[in-house]
């Protein structure tokens, strides 16, 4: 048994609490998955942060909640794996490390391929550090022996092997396509890394002549620049006012080009002229137009975003100045005939920000829909499927998969997972492997990387040794149980862990995905750079402590809604943690020098005693339900409660009646109690505060050498007493009545009172005299009476509680005549204030020249200088009866 040191210094200091803990537990192997055949293992994998700087607050509430749930599950008894990671962030990181090199003038083309990837894992080297002290300080107990990061060994083999797989089975192609362009990283971006803003353009309104003289065809765009790419005006088939135009040509402004006007289904013929122009290089709609009608591609752009050499005189300016000139051009032409304000949604960069360019490239896809047709059939087995917590977001993930397109996998990077695709440098030939082609001299790997999602989506699997499925690690904790993520990367990520866990390993990934929202600022407002509002975990921490930020995030809000962040209610957990570090002070200057094996909850116990195991058992019962359901506001609300009010506010104040009384037998009884209760908080709260709840259990009688180590609280029946705790009930009920009397009428706890109770009955009565110390300490009585047969006094206040009524005769709370007088002097003086509020109300001149919000203050004040006078009289009424 550790030796108890009863003694807690007399201010709780985060700072000092935390310093030195985590190495302590670190030292301890206490987070260490064991394998221990004996024990159900439960497996947690990190959302891995990538290596490019600070943990975000959104990481901060993931790994916050998956720690609380791995701590729970290590006490009750599972062997835990929280398994640690971090994500190499493809584009980020490179933009990263090219800017730290453009500092000293050198570019990644200055190094060569080689010597850049040497110098980006410097820097993630260096940033893995400053990510794991970041860990440790927010205190996630991680198996830091079983770190792994998307581009190590093992990680590297498993994506090879899934990319050389779904090759060969057909599902990963190379082709021609219109992609998302960031034309700021050079890159291609899938669907999900383009975020839609509403933006006010212009619609351009054109005429291009028809080739015959005959007339012209009007059309709009948005986009003028990419006229120049044009190569048909396509038309409804069943528009009348254009079938005699199908076949023939017009002429494409400012280049001369002839380009034919076609008929295809795609037209809507109700939107503007019912004619569109078709650039099948810069449009994906009209790429699948030209498919249909075998159309030339024509690029106008270079990847930076200026205009290549079939934009003509406009070769060389950036893609938005060339739309300025060319809109000169042709109102100067006369073909642009009319501008119009619009507003439309446009696709900008995740990363970078810039407007995305749809563009022409040869790309590496993943064919999606035998894909997410066996995800979404995973859905439609109960015993089976991936549980979304809450239920809803699997709505949201299956319409995603009902809609999926093809995955643009292939990233114009070198930092990433290089595509083991090689080709012969004189046939042409494709070859992909997992191994380089034996005669590598004649072949050259395509250079790009594959997108960091890509490695990402097998995270579950590869991190536990995949695509070796006799590993015994594999085996034992592969599915992982429970992932924690926010709304927003559901379909960047939860979603491709889904489909390639069930087409790889024929498993969900996970049992349960539990859904949070995102942490906004005080307003609402969501977090960002440019709004300045965001805040840094580090710092709250620095400021508040870890406990207080990981307890904020836990509990201030429930699953799936936004948390939005307020510094207030962080104080708030803080001065709670100063009520639990009090308390427990208290405690353990209360309890002499008993140890854990000198508690005994076996002997007679006084009714507050038997109370509060009561409510212990009540508070542990739906700790653990709504735990189970991941509702950890819940969980917050009950512990808060118990701790607070039952524990700290009534337990504690009731406890000092036998701690300083003299019989020795009721104060071992309490004292166990205090211990008892003490013990089974800090487990409790433990998953949700490790650092002072590791403290404070260090202090106090105990056995083990960790908390983290400590059994989780259960259910004792025979410790529980619903008599006992309903007379409880009754006794606080009655305490606080007279104490808000006493509040009503000015009359200060120092001051002694006479309290009449009626028992509803007999066996009331006799009950309530058991128990009559607590009242007559409490509500500081020199005389009380009890009894169910007694009358009403005359001139008193009064209360209900359950099964009595309470009277407090006022001339033992009040000088009688002495309050008649101030209430009527107050009743003189809100006259006044009334009679004056409701000559300016009622005078027009003021109501109709004042603001709005002068008169509202004070109508407000006429109401409430009414309530007020309502109040005075009726007391005044009731001391003259």
């Amino acid at each position: 048994m550790a030796e108890s040191k009863h003694s807690l210094p007399p201010k709780y200091d985060s700072n000092a609490v935390e310093a030195g803990r985590y190495q302590y537990w670190l030292d301890g192997k206490f987070f260490e998955a064991t394998g221990d055949l004996n024990k159900k293992p439960y497996t947690v994998v990190i959302p891995p942060p990538n290596v490019t700087g600070k943990l975000h607050i959104g990481h901060a509430w993931d790994t916050t909640l998956q720690d609380i749930i791995t701590r729970m599950k290590r006490m009750q008894g599972y062997d835990v794996l929280y398994l640690p990671g971090m994500d190499h962030a493809g584009i980020a990181t490179q933009a990263k490390v090219e800017g730290k090199l453009r500092e000293s003038g050198v570019s990644r083309y200055d190094l060569g391929r080689d010597k850049f990837l040497d110098k980006a894992w410097e820097w993630k080297e260096s940033y893995a550090d400053f990510i794991r002290q970041q860990w440790e300080k927010l205190g996630l107990g991680l198996d830091y022996s079983r770190e792994r990061f998307t581009l190590d060994e093992g990680l590297s083999k498993a994506v090879q092997e899934v990319f050389v797989k779904l090759y060969e089975e057909g599902l990963i192609y190379r082709g021609e396509y219109i992609i998302n362009w960031d034309p700021s990283t050079k890159t291609a971006l899938s669907d999900i890394e383009v975020i839609h803003e509403e933006v006010t353009g212009h619609f351009y309104h054109m005429k291009y002549p028809l080739k015959d003289g005959s007339g012209y065809i009007e059309i709009a765009t948005t986009r003028p620049e990419t006229m120049l790419g044009d190569t048909a005006i396509a038309v409804h088939p069943k528009d009348e006012r254009y079938q005699h135009l199908i076949g023939k040509k017009a002429i494409l402004p400012i280049v001369g080009r002839e380009i034919e006007i076609i008929a295809d289904d795609y037209v809507d013929r109700e939107f503007g002229s019912g004619a569109v122009k078709i650039t099948p290089a810069h449009d994906p709609n009209d790429f699948e137009i030209g498919n249909r009608h075998q159309l030339k591609r024509v690029l106008v752009m270079h990847e930076d975003g200026t205009m290549n050499e079939n934009a003509g005189k406009y070769e060389g300016l950036d893609r938005f100045e060339c739309r300025k000139q060319i809109v000169k051009d042709l109102q100067e032409d006369g073909v642009l005939f009319k501008i119009e304000e619009h507003v439309h949604s446009v696709g900008h960069s995740e990363r970078s920000g810039v407007v995305v360019e749809p563009y022409l490239s040869t790309q590496w896809f993943v064919r999606m829909q035998p894909l997410a047709d066996q995800a979404i059939a995973l859905q439609k087995d109960q015993s089976e499927k991936v549980n979304f917590i809450p239920e809803r977001f699997e709505g949201t993930y299956l319409h995603w998969m009902d809609n999926i397109r093809d995955w643009c996998i292939s990233r114009q990077l070198w930092w990433g997972h290089r595509i083991p695709a090689w080709y012969h440098k004189e046939t042409g030939e494709v070859y992909v492997g997992k191994e380089a082609p034996h005669d590598l001299e004649h072949w050259e790997q395509d250079p790009d990387v594959l997108d960091t999602w890509f490695s990402s989506a097998l995270w579950p699997f590869s991190t536990l040794n995949w695509p070796n499925t006799e590993d015994e690690e594999f085996n034992r904790y592969f599915p992982t149980d429970t992932l924690v993520t926010g709304y927003d990367i559901i379909f960047f990520w939860v979603a491709r862990m889904i489909f390639q866990s069930k087409h790889f390993t024929d498993e969900r990934p996970f049992k349960d995905v539990l859904i949070h929202g995102l942490v906004r600022d005080a307003d609402g407002r969501k977090m960002s750079k440019s709004l300045g509002n965001g805040v840094d975990p580090m710092d709250v921490i620095e400021k508040y402590g870890a406990d207080s930020l990981r307890y904020f995030l836990a509990t201030g809000s429930t699953p799936g809604q936004d948390l939005r962040f307020q510094w207030e209610k962080v104080e708030s957990t803080w001065n709670f943690i100063n009520k639990i570090w009090n308390a427990s002070r208290f405690v353990l200057m209360n309890i002499d020098q008993m140890e854990n094996g000198d508690v005994d909850l076996t002997g007679d116990k006084n009714i507050a005693d038997q109370w509060i195991l009561t409510r212990l058992n009540e508070t542990i019962s739906q700790v653990n339900r709504h735990s189970d359901r991941y509702d950890f506001g819940e969980v917050g609300r009950y512990l808060y409660n118990f701790i607070w009010d039952d524990f700290c506010d009534w337990y504690i104040e009731m406890a000092k009646i036998p701690l300083y009384g003299d019989d020795e037998a009721a104060k071992h009884s309490t004292r166990s109690v205090l211990i008892y209760v003490l013990d089974q908080i800090l487990r409790m709260l433990h998953p949700f505060m490790p650092f002072v709840t590791e403290e404070i259990w260090q202090h106090i009688p105990h056995q083990g050498e960790s908390i983290t180590q400590a059994a989780w609280p259960e259910v004792n029946d025979e410790l529980s007493n619903e008599q006992a705790a309903d007379e409880m009930k009754r006794l606080v009920a009655i305490i606080r009545s007279v104490r808000h009397i006493r509040a009503e009428v000015d009359t200060p706890m120092s001051k002694t009172i006479e309290l009449v109770i009626k028992a509803k009955d007999q066996h009331i009565a006799d009950q309530l005299k058991q128990n009559q110390h607590y009242i007559e300490h409490f509500c500081n009585t020199e005389k009380l009476l009890i009894a169910p047969d007694l009358t009403a006094p005359d001139k008193s206040m009064s209360a209900v509680v359950s099964g009595a009524e309470l009277y407090l005769p006022l001339a033992g709370l009040i000088d009688y005549e002495k309050e008649l007088a101030r209430l009527e002097a107050e009743l003189e003086k809100l006259n006044k204030e009334v009679e004056r509020v409701q000559g300016k109300l009622s005078n027009d001149n003021f109501v109709k020249k004042a603001p709005e919000k002068i008169v509202a203050i004070e109508k407000q004040k006429e109401q409430d200088y009414l309530e007020q006078r309502e109040k005075v009289a009726a007391r005044i009424n009731e001391l003259k009866q």
